[in-house]
């Protein structure tokens, strides 16, 4: 097991893209890792196709210094996430600290927020989140999954075991 005892938090919100979210995590607990489940609250809540999820923490609770990795799921999460500044300040502090953070489908909405959308960068996500990475700098690019520096992209839910596969590399490789 190659991520024992990491900490990688998702961030997740009532909407989240149900696949996004269970895949990569089932894939990191495979790996080892404690993947939390972060929430603006702790009450249960639904994923875009219905499946049930309980916050295992509250955002606000989170350490940047404390995560090995932060995972950043699509589905309609992301439009509702974006607006807390204690959200945008997790993933820019983890950004800054150099650290992996999973970013796929709408996932980027977040990103774009955060500000860590670095000019000329390449970037990818759904379609409905194209113009927006692009009007934040990014170098749009039509691909399942790519490493940008200490940023994992993947565009959508067919894509995830792709996703999956760059991003267990970049964490397996720190």
């Amino acid at each position: 097991m190659r991520l024992q005892n990491k900490i990688i938090a998702t961030l997740i919100a009532e909407g989240v893209e149900d696949l996004e979210y269970y895949v990569p995590l089932m894939r990191l607990q495979e790996e080892g890792a404690k993947v939390i489940s972060a929430g603006l609250d702790l009450k249960p809540m639904r994923g875009k196709n219905g499946l049930v999820i309980t916050p295992d923490a509250i955002i606000e609770s989170l350490k940047a210094s404390e995560l090995f990795a932060l995972i950043l799921p699509g589905g309609w999460a992301p439009d509702k996430l974006r607006r807390y500044a204690v959200v945008k300040n997790l993933v820019k502090e983890m950004n800054d600290a150099n650290k992996i953070i999973g970013i796929i489908c709408h996932g980027g909405s977040i990103a774009i927020s955060a500000g860590i959308i670095k000019k000329g960068q390449r970037a990818t996500g759904s379609l409905g989140i194209k113009d927006d990475l692009v009007n934040a700098g990014a170098a749009w690019a039509d691909e399942p999954a790519f490493r940008e520096g200490n940023q994992l992209w993947g565009r959508v839910v067919a894509d995830i075991p792709d996703f999956n596969r760059e991003l267990l590399k970049a964490l397996i490789e720190g």
